[in-house]
């Protein structure tokens, strides 16, 4: 019995996440932006939503929660450093705080960074990451409001999760991301191998996430900066990167 995860796409370029607990048939769904291609997925998975988990205030993971909720009848739970700015919480939760899932649960990540009040969840049965914006295939959020101690603190927690976790992050990114950390490590073969990988899984129509968090340690240049340092410089780099 475990928990699974199914990338729904919506608006432009973003993921929300269809969840299951085998066990009890549970479903949730996180950032439920676009309202209509999520309820829709849930419909087509058999009308049944319990919780609607957000991961952060940004309109492009929150905007379609109320018109989900009201559908739905589920409980939102979202961090309560945030509640000021997301929609209404039915449960608000902080780091180290459990989420009951049916049978699972999740623990609540504090991920400041992208922005202050960022949170991840992580589920053990089905060694599942959320990882909203904090997080990308090949990549990390943008410094809007945190800083560069914070995000690597944050990537620092997020790398101590074992190795087979499934990263499902806020965003289709993977080959945008590929083709900057190609330019800042141009000889990890490890690079190579997954950006070959998002090429052909993109060509073939498909998501290119969630990815593995052991391949994202051997190819990720943000999770490789060794120091708050070396992250600040990659971040800048990236964040001037037009290739």
């Amino acid at each position: 019995m475990t928990v699974t995860a199914q990338p729904v796409p919506i608006l432009s370029d973003n993921y929300a996440w269809l969840l299951r607990d085998s066990a009890t048939g549970a479903v949730a769904i996180v950032d439920p932006a676009e309202p209509k291609p999520v309820i829709a997925a849930l419909e087509k998975a058999g009308g049944r939503l319990d919780l609607i988990l957000l991961t952060h205030h940004h309109a492009d993971h929150t905007a379609g929660t109320d018109e989900v909720r009201a559908h739905f009848g589920a409980k939102v739970v979202g961090a309560a450093a945030d509640a000021h700015r997301l929609p209404k919480l039915d449960v608000a939760v902080k780091e180290g705080d459990s989420v009951p899932f049916g049978a699972a649960s999740a623990r609540v990540i504090d991920t400041p960074g992208h922005t202050r009040g960022q949170i991840n969840y992580f589920f053990p049965d089905g060694e599942i990451l959320l990882s909203g914006d904090t997080l990308f295939s090949l990549g990390c959020g943008r410094f809007i409001e945190g800083t560069a101690a914070e995000m690597f603190s944050s990537l620092a927690k997020l790398k101590a999760l074992p190795g087979g976790t499934k990263v499902c992050c806020g965003h289709e990114y993977t080959e945008s991301n590929a083709r900057f950390a190609l330019s800042v490590d141009p000889n990890n073969a490890a690079l190579h191998a997954r950006t070959a990988q998002a090429r052909q899984q993109r060509a073939a129509g498909q998501p290119t996430v969630p990815s593995v968090m052991s391949d994202e340690i051997a190819a990720n240049p943000f999770l490789r900066a060794p120091d708050v340092t070396s992250l600040a410089d990659v971040r800048a780099k990236k964040d001037a990167f037009r290739g």
